[in-house]
């Protein structure tokens, strides 16, 4: 069961609970509401506790002096400070609930010789701001260092492991071991749960994780066209788009003559590495599809190694499921400014992210595909070995010099188009793809 239904499973039965509840205190209303008075036999009202105790302590018993209106008693919620109240004899769909306060989970997966475990409430959200730890298989223990509320232990020999979450005050640990597998090696299958780790830009230091360049910029020479060129029989024209480029309007867009539209779902942050999502990803997304035009997206990776890149394409996948995809979904890998984490990656390290990516999208059914600049591809890819995929070479020249195969080409980064305020990336795609 993936999160989001975990989620809502949890949700129901605590609604449900709520609604016994809700229904237990209505059926007692009319005792509550009377301040727990009873009729006898010959009609009069008494309170139910000590006037009823008065009336059979025979004559030295004091009278009870009735209040006007007959009631006895103006503490209408004195039923709140009996401790017996909420007894589990009593209510113990009450009781149940108060059990599960507090009550933690764990999630663990594991993507190839590791482990990433993440301590949950019974909503399903991560548990954040505490110093939790885990022991694996009775020995060794491990520590949430940055209090995040997930573990990630590398460097483990394949095989079946324990994990225990050790107790911690305030909180109710599972009392059995989590048993988990530990993989050989990556399968390239999308990591369930994933949407625990997407973050929104309120969380993070946008300005210093989002930091791509685009490397076609400084290749580009003075042909390069700025205008949305004509569809011919075996093209189409588009725009990228993300989060730069503001709030848009798809229908002037989609009058425009654009015919695709790619979006940015979002990027892992350059310096520490977090899963983003793009702020506008959803409303592009939506104002797209609502103007009739057809969709792909990209990520912007910094993944330093192949597991990394199986989170990021499982990141997207998260995101766009509730999407028509018609066009690629793209590993967008270019430098973030030299100082991002996967700046100094080798080509044979950065080709495997690439092609781990790619091969995690088009084992869930979609069309994978890379996105880079002719420098990028000439110097820091092993290109052919990406050639399965949907090339999106950026060059910025009339007619590009790129030597090898492509399917779709960014010819400029400085379009201009009504609809969106500013500089619009601008596409032709030789894909053949019908709306």
């Amino acid at each position: 069961m993936d999160s989001k239904l975990r989620r809502m499973a949890i949700l129901v039965s605590m609604g449900a609970i709520l609604l016994i509840s809700v229904l237990v205190l209505y059926a007692n209303r009319e005792s509550f509401s009377a301040g727990g008075r009873e009729t006898l036999q010959d009609g009069q009202t008494v309170q139910s506790s000590q006037t009823v105790q008065s009336i059979q302590g025979g004559q030295d018993a004091p009278q009870a002096q009735s209040a006007p209106g007959g009631q006895i008693g103006d503490d209408l919620s004195a039923f709140l400070e009996d401790e017996t109240f909420f007894d589990r004899e009593i209510n113990p769909v009450l009781e149940a609930a108060r059990n599960q306060e507090n009550r933690l989970s764990l999630m663990v997966t594991s993507v190839e010789k590791d482990l990433r475990i993440q301590i949950v409430d019974m909503a399903g959200e991560l548990v954040s701001g505490e110093s939790f730890y885990v022991r694996l298989d009775d020995s060794e223990e491990y520590k949430d260092l940055d209090q995040d509320g997930v573990i990630y232990i590398g460097g483990l020999s394949a095989g079946e492991y324990y994990v225990e979450l050790l107790p911690i005050e305030g909180y109710k640990v599972p009392t059995n071991e989590t048993r988990v597998r530990v993989k050989d090696k990556v399968e390239y299958l999308a990591i369930e749960d994933i949407s625990l780790l997407i973050k929104t830009e309120d969380e993070i230091d946008a300005q210093a994780e989002d930091s791509g360049v685009q490397d076609a910029i400084e290749d580009a020479d003075s042909t390069e066209i700025r205008k949305l060129q004509t569809a011919t029989g075996n093209s189409k024209v588009g725009i990228d788009v993300s989060k730069w480029n503001g709030d848009i309007d798809w229908d002037k867009v989609k009058n425009a003559g654009v015919e695709f539209a790619i979006v940015r779902a979002g990027y892992r942050g350059s310096v520490t590495g977090s899963l983003v999502e793009d702020p506008y990803f959803e409303t592009n997304m939506k104002g797209a599809a609502a103007s009739g035009i057809p969709v792909g997206v990209y990520f912007f990776t910094q993944a330093v190694n192949e597991v990394e890149a199986v989170e990021e394409a499982s990141a997207v996948l998260n995101l766009v499921r509730e999407y028509k995809i018609d066009y690629p979904i793209f590993i967008d890998t270019e430098s973030a400014g030299g100082n991002g984490r996967a700046d100094g990656l080798d080509v044979e390290t950065r080709t495997l992210v690439c092609e781990a990516f790619c091969r995690t999208i088009e084992n869930a059914g979609y069309r994978a595909g890379v996105y880079g600049s002719r420098n990028w591809y000439n110097s820091y890819l092993e290109t052919a070995r990406l050639e399965n995929y949907c090339i999106w070479l950026a060059e910025y020249r009339s007619i590009p010099i790129y030597q090898g195969y492509y399917q779709m080409w960014q010819y400029t980064s400085k379009g201009r188009i009504d609809g969106i305020q500013g500089n619009v990336d601008m596409n032709v795609s030789y894909l053949g793809i019908d709306e």
